[in-house]
This record gives C-alpha cells, structure tokens and sequence, in this order.
C-alpha cells in the first residue's frame, strides 16, 4: 500500500479509536441517567420530595448522551438516513454520497453550529453562570460547553469518514469502522 494511504488508513484507524472509546464511555451515562430519573419520580411523587439539582443533573446528563456520543452515532452509521436510492447503490457510489454528504452538509453545519455557539458559550464562560433555579447546580457553563464537543468530535468522525470514503473510491483497502 501507498504511504498516503497507509497513512490515512491510520489516521481513520485512530479517530475511530477515539470516537469509539468516547462513546463507550458515555453510554454507561445511560443508566446513570436512568437511575436519576427514577431517583426523582420516587422522591418527587412517593416522599414528595423535590430536588431541583437532580432534576437538572438528568438534564445535564441527557446533554452529555446526546451532544457526547453523536460522532459515535455518526461512526456506527445510526444517524438518520433515507435509503431509498442509497441501500441499493454500489460502495464505491454510496462512498461518494457519504463523501459529498460530509464535505458539503456535516461539516459546514458543524463549523456554523461552532461559530454561531463561540459568543454564546464563552459569554457563559464569563460570568461562570449557574442555574437560575435555587438549589440548581452551578456549572451551566459546562453544559454549554458541551455544544464544542459535539462540534470538535463530529468534525473528527467527519474527517474519518471523508477518508474512508475516499479509500473506497480509490480502491485501496476498505478501513473497517
């Protein structure tokens, strides 16, 4: 194989590593989430007992599930995809789709979701903002940050699946995800 390609049979290799890795980790968040939830409906409506931060944590873990893990939906080929022509083309044509679908869709809307959250995000940053609620939790800030994660690891899993795509319109070895 070609150094270029070795070289970005690698670079796939390792971004899918990464974003396989991250994604592992955040499902357990799931059933962390879960047991949150529960955690409040049976305080909440059994003991009639309210808790705002817990009701905020299962907000922030959501936040992290969905925002945290989208690059590795995106790797596992989960995202939504109408297939009508799609399912029935050849590799080498739907790796074109997938190219032209990350160059000209996934990441111009990842770069716009960046820049137009940049302000946003580090104006709450500044003031390090907390809840509005009384017994919220403090770190809203650290949930917006979450908006640049969801940024940085699709643009990520954007690139390692650009040069998939690529590798199997070259036909040099097709990168296993």
């Amino acid at each position: 194989m070609h150094p270029v390609w070795s070289t970005t049979a690698s670079v796939v290799s390792t971004i899918d590593t990464i974003t396989e890795r991250i994604g592992r980790v955040i499902s357990w968040l799931t059933l962390f989430l879960v047991l949150v939830v529960c955690c409040v409906v049976v305080l909440r409506y059994l003991l009639n007992i309210g808790s705002i931060a817990m009701q905020e944590s299962a907000m922030y873990l959501h936040s992290v599930v969905f925002l945290g893990a989208s690059a590795y939906t995106l790797k596992h080929d989960g995202h939504v995809r109408v297939d009508v022509f799609y399912r029935n083309m050849s590799k080498k044509s739907q790796a074109l789709v997938n190219s032209l679908g990350t160059v000209f869709l996934l990441m111009p809307v990842c770069l716009f979701i960046g820049f137009m959250s940049w302000d946003y995000i580090g104006r709450s940053w500044q003031i390090l903002e907390t809840s509005q609620d009384p017994g919220g939790l403090p770190f809203i800030y650290l949930l917006k940050s979450l908006i640049l994660v969801m940024v940085v690891t699709l643009l990520l899993q954007g690139l390692s699946e650009l040069l998939r795509s690529l590798m199997i319109i070259a036909d040099r070895q097709e990168v296993q995800s």
